[in-house]
């Protein structure tokens, strides 16, 4: 139950889809009931692919390029900390690379927004792969594995039931309150971030010493 409180709560730390309510807002405003809530259900379809993805072809993505877990976790751990930064001073939108006059256009210029820019890199941005890769390479039991995808599970149904209620949680929030619950958030993505660079760091002094 640990392992999976820890991994969920990492993921949405990380994926922040309460941040990600704005930009859905906006994107989706032209279109009906129905149409939002089969957005947001895609969009939770396609974060889900992209995580399990990750998380199972994360060792060969490893091998392949040659780069070992440390290196990981601390590139994944700056990403991370950025991130954090993002939401703390309340630049989430212009970090994940959407400005409002892009999302202003995307409205007018998308057919379907679920895989892009809602799923990546709104939700599953290089953050959240990396930390995905990084339990790939720490937890090799089965139960281990069947907890982190039920985590997984969880975390993509939890966007899916936001994602459809964005409507009622901005009227309920308003924009003041999403963004107090966003750096609330972000302030945890730091510490998240920062503990994978100091975990790295003391294995590799660990092995320099050894």
């Amino acid at each position: 139950m640990e392992l999976f409180l820890v991994v969920f709560g990492a993921l949405f730390s990380i994926m922040n889809p309460l941040g990600t309510v704005p930009v859905f807002v906006g994107l989706t405003e032209e279109l009906s009931k129905k149409e939002r809530s089969v957005t947001a259900f895609w969009t939770a379809i396609d974060v889900l692919v992209i995580l399990v993805l990750s998380f199972f072809a994360g060792q060969y993505i490893l091998s392949f390029f040659g780069i070992s877990l440390n290196a990981l976790k601390i590139a994944g751990g700056l990403i991370i900390t950025s991130s954090g930064f993002a939401l703390l001073t309340g630049k989430f939108r212009e970090h994940k690379g959407m400005k409002r006059k892009k999302v202003q256009e995307d409205i007018h210029t998308r057919d379907a927004i679920s895989l892009t820019p809602l799923a990546i890199p709104m939700l599953a941005g290089p953050g959240t792969i990396s930390l995905l890769i990084t339990y790939n390479q720490e937890f090799v039991l089965t139960s281990e594995i069947l907890i982190i995808v039920g985590a997984i599970l969880l975390a993509t149904l939890a966007i899916y039931i936001i994602l459809k209620s964005a409507y009622f949680i901005v009227r309920f929030l308003g924009a003041s309150g999403i963004n107090a619950l966003s750096r609330i958030i972000g302030f945890i993505v730091i510490a998240i971030g920062v503990e994978y660079i100091i975990s790295s760091v003391v294995d590799i002094l660990t092995l320099i010493k050894g």
